[in-house]
């Protein structure tokens, strides 16, 4: 089957607030440690020789500190500009923002995704309504740039909601599976067309980290 499209998306690098336990939103996030910059530069090595070969037609970033952070690094060894996305932000945590994950899930009886339609604290977006906004987003994004080569630099949330939009699942099947990501991580997905002209996304690659090796 011929490949048409590809959507490729890396989670950012190492942030304090995962090392700290904190709930990284605006508040929140710090910033990245010094291995997730360092993870960074190995993400942004990697896909730098990717992109002299095939290159990317459009790199997306969210606005968060710790994706900036990682756009910067990768961008800067692409030689393009980001296009930061607010609506691929990650979840509006509320009054849960800079608080211990520990404290809130406790409170709330598990993840965010144990009961996704109910907000897991004062102003927060449930797991539902988070999945519903990034999904559409990135529908938006693959319909505005059909046939291209996207990257998009992000959180694991985005491409659990990747995962979501081009799988068609729901997001009540969190309660019973999700896939691991982990930092500065690459996921890949080609969308190819058969012989009778019909379209289907394939997961090419997911949770990719060979880039990383050994870390420092």
């Amino acid at each position: 089957m011929a490949v048409t499209a590809e959507l490729l998306l890396a989670r950012h690098g190492e942030a304090a607030c995962n090392v700290e336990g904190i709930v990284g939103g605006d508040r929140g996030c710090t910033g990245l440690t010094p291995l997730g910059r360092a993870q960074a530069e190995r993400l942004a090595a990697r896909l730098a020789r990717e992109h002299a070969e095939h290159p990317f037609d459009v790199v997306y970033t969210t606005p968060r500190r710790r994706v900036l952070e990682t756009a910067e690094i990768v961008t800067r060894a692409l030689g393009v500009s980001p296009v930061v996305e607010a609506e691929l932000a990650g979840a509006a945590h509320g009054d849960a923002d800079g608080r211990s994950w520990h404290e809130v899930k406790s409170a709330f009886g598990g993840p965010p995704q144990h009961n996704p339609d109910a907000p897991y604290a004062p102003g927060s977006e449930s797991w539902t309504a988070y999945l519903e906004r990034a999904a559409g987003a990135l529908e938006k994004i693959l319909t505005r740039h059909r046939g291209k080569r996207v990257l998009v630099l992000a959180h694991g949330e985005t491409i659990e909601a990747a995962g979501t939009l081009l799988l068609g699942l729901t997001s009540a099947s969190s309660r019973r599976a999700r896939p691991i990501t982990d930092h500065a991580c690459l996921t890949r997905w080609q969308l190819h067309v058969n012989r009778f002209g019909q379209e289907v996304w394939m997961l090419a690659a997911h949770n990719d980290t060979r880039h990383l090796g050994d870390e420092p």
